[in-house]
């Protein structure tokens, strides 16, 4: 791309005027006015399907306005594609990444744009850039890695260095640090400032709404389409970011009460994961845990602390290499996950997109997909018992959508993660994984998706929750187990005669507190 006209520190470089879009009857933008600004990070803030990321796809030029004008520097324009709104230097990171897992970190970061020489693509250069921009994000990656062996947070890494290599004066950043740990946040948040410091305009989006305060400028609130309120950064708090997202009276949960738990639904016995280095390390390393019927579990760790290692090797995905899992009473180290699932086991996992959802079925298909045998008579599928169970698990989870037919691409980030969570339920688990079950979604779908968790732990499921947000484990935990290095390094209770803070739980993490 040839370099971008200068642009005045505090300037609006890029305006949606009056800015509409529908799909059908629904109406995700409802005449939206919004000013990006040189220099400055501008946070949009706002539920699951406020309309943050149509906005978004508009001004990238992803999709086209139903009506209003996109303004660049002051002059009307319209973007037929996303790779014409970069040529004029509008660059987007997805929410969902968009990465070819078949290729190496390099081809993925210039897919589309190939560098290319006398004897075709300079792959040497390419190499050179790939590892320059690695070592801007101060991560050790080499370039010739595919990107199928980086764990998710590496991942978005790849993403946000691909939208770096297009020297964009525009940078929109949809849900940058889902998937990345504190120091990852640390070293994106500097690479921040000194793209604002060289004019860059960066729009900002992320339910971390704490470490969005510390990254903007300027803020922004979209409510079902429209904008209701934007304010300079001195002017705002927590409490003015959550009253204009969803209302008074936000409220995460609090552990179920008034009822007895039961016997030992989930028995994990010194279980050591190996890391996939092949370095001979224990990524899980002699972890005991047992979780009984009723009780909710949060595991709480920071990024590399074995937390998703474990699920995934309690659920069959990755093997251990010492210890017992004993589900309910019943030894299941030697079941394949379909005989797991049968057994009474779910796990949602941490990447939806690649492992929770099939993007080219229907909410509806989706939804039972987990569970289809149980709609099968003879040779053939019985629709009106698999329909009964969708309109059920539609209804039980709270999915906002237009029905079961609709795509799962449709869905908010919110709503797609309750499909995930529906159809595990469908299975009718004794007990239920998820990993970082909040990820991507906001704190309105949060709290919807805690409800849930609480509602079945009532009714006898065990429920094993991680995150790396301390805040959750706050929220409807019963017990936090505290993972480091792979291992189990504080545990504790929930109840009256037990508090806990979150300097305790971050203490226990090996993460520093701030004094």
């Amino acid at each position: 791309m040839g370099p971008q006209t200068a642009d005045r520190d505090g300037d609006v470089v890029l305006t949606a005027r009056n800015v509409a879009k529908s799909y059908g009857n629904i109406h995700a933008l409802k005449g939206v006015n919004f000013d990006i600004r040189a220099g400055r990070v501008t946070t949009l803030f706002g539920e699951n399907g406020a309309g943050k990321s149509t906005l978004m796809k508009v001004l990238s030029g992803v999709v086209g306005p139903t009506s209003g004008t996109i303004e660049l520097r002051g002059e009307p324009v319209v973007f037929a594609s996303s790779s014409e709104a970069r040529d004029r230097g509008i660059s987007i990171i997805h929410q969902e990444l968009s990465l070819a897992p078949n290729l190496s970190v390099r081809d993925n970061i210039f897919m589309g744009r190939e560098i290319t020489g006398p004897a075709g693509i300079d792959y040497a250069e390419e190499t050179r850039q790939a590892a320059a921009l690695m070592a801007e994000l101060e991560e050790e990656i080499d370039p010739a890695t595919p990107v199928e062996d980086l764990r998710l947070g590496q991942r978005q890494i790849i993403e946000i260095a691909r939208a770096l290599s297009v020297d964009s004066r525009i940078l929109i950043m949809d849900e940058p640090t889902s998937a990345l740990s504190a120091s990852e946040v640390e070293v994106l948040f500097k690479v921040i400032r000194d793209l604002t410091a060289r004019g860059v305009a960066i729009v900002y989006i992320s339910h971390h709404l704490e470490e969005a305060l510390e990254i903007t400028d300027f803020a922004v609130v979209l409510r079902d389409g429209a904008m209701t309120a934007k304010a300079d950064r001195a002017d705002i708090d927590l409490e003015w970011i959550v009253r204009n997202m969803v209302g008074e009276g936000y409220d995460l949960g609090s552990p179920p009460a008034g009822y007895p738990f039961g016997g030992v639904a989930l028995s994990v016995r010194d279980v050591s994961v190996a890391d996939k280095s092949g370095h001979g390390a224990m990524v899980v390393d002699g972890l005991s845990l047992d979780v009984r019927a009723g009780e909710i579990v949060c595991i709480y760790g920071l990024m590399g602390a074995g937390r998703t290692e474990l699920l995934e090797c309690v659920f069959g995905k990755v093997a251990k290499v010492a210890g017992e899992v004993w589900l309910e009473g019943r030894e299941i180290s030697r079941l394949s996950i379909a005989e797991r699932i049968a057994n009474g086991l779910a796990l949602v996992p941490e990447d939806r997109q690649r492992d929770g959802l099939v993007q080219t079925m229907s909410v509806g298909e989706n939804l039972s997909l987990a569970s289809i045998g149980a709609f099968v008579r003879g040779l053939l599928l019985s629709r009106p018992a698999e329909r009964a169970v969708i309109d059920s698990s539609i209804r039980a989870v709270t999915v906002k959508t237009s029905g079961p037919s609709a795509a799962i691409g449709s869905l908010s980030g919110g709503n797609q993660q309750k499909v995930v969570i529906g159809k595990m339920l469908g299975t009718h688990p004794r007990v239920i994984m998820l990993d970082e079950p909040s990820r991507g979604i906001d704190i309105g779908a949060k709290a919807e998706v805690f409800r849930i968790l609480a509602e079945r732990a009532r009714a006898g499921l065990a429920v094993v929750f991680s995150t790396s947000e301390v805040s959750e484990c706050l929220s409807i935990a019963h017990r936090v187990v505290v993972m480091s290095r792979g291992r189990i390094s504080a545990e504790f209770g929930r109840d009256a005669d037990h508090t806990v803070t979150k300097e305790q739980i971050m203490a226990a993490s090996g993460e520093a507190v701030a004094a």
